[in-house]
């Protein structure tokens, strides 16, 4: 899989993503210390170790490079996504609730971190090791980069549990 590129200078606005979810009853919001391992624990057990491992790098960064997505009704996690996790300027690992999948959620995070990026000052974000190109292409304009598979990923050590989860 290859990496994405996206112009942070070029993203569009970021109002009517936020508005789709916070409609919804969705809050889009950077968690608090307090929150990590509940973070990290809901990343695993709905994803993966790696990524689990990912979202703690992103704790350590000041302001967090996390987002989470948290239903205000029931104050259940939905979704989340980082960056400056894997690497400076990289955007992910992000993830969304399978039922919650389709609503929103995933292009309001995403969004939510390519605009800290950019207020942050970086000019472009790398989306490392894209799966779902034509959704990144579509909402960022992400564009992808010749030649850069497997990228920074290349001779990766992975635990041998890396792709379990609690479930």
């Amino acid at each position: 899989m290859s990496d994405y590129l996206v112009k942070l200078y070029d993203l569009p606005p970021i109002d009517g993503f936020v508005k789709r979810v916070t409609d919804n009853g969705i809050t889009i919001r950077r968690p608090i210390g307090p929150e990590k391992y509940a973070v990290i624990e809901w990343v695993e057990e709905n994803f993966n170790l790696l990524w689990a491992g990912e979202t703690e790098c992103a704790f350590f960064k000041s302001p967090k490079g996390v987002f989470i997505a948290v239903d205000d009704a029931t104050g259940k996690m939905l979704g989340f996504a980082c960056y400056d996790a894997t690497a400076k300027g990289f955007f992910g690992p992000t993830g969304v609730d399978k039922e919650s999948r389709g609503t929103g959620i995933g292009s309001a995070l995403l969004m939510a971190c390519l605009n800290a990026m950019r207020e942050e000052g970086y000019g472009y974000a790398i989306i490392g090791a894209v799966g779902p190109s034509a959704f990144y292409e579509k909402i960022c304009g992400a564009t992808v980069i010749e030649g850069s598979s497997p990228g920074i990923y290349k001779g990766m050590q992975r635990a041998k549990n890396w792709q379990s989860t609690k479930k």
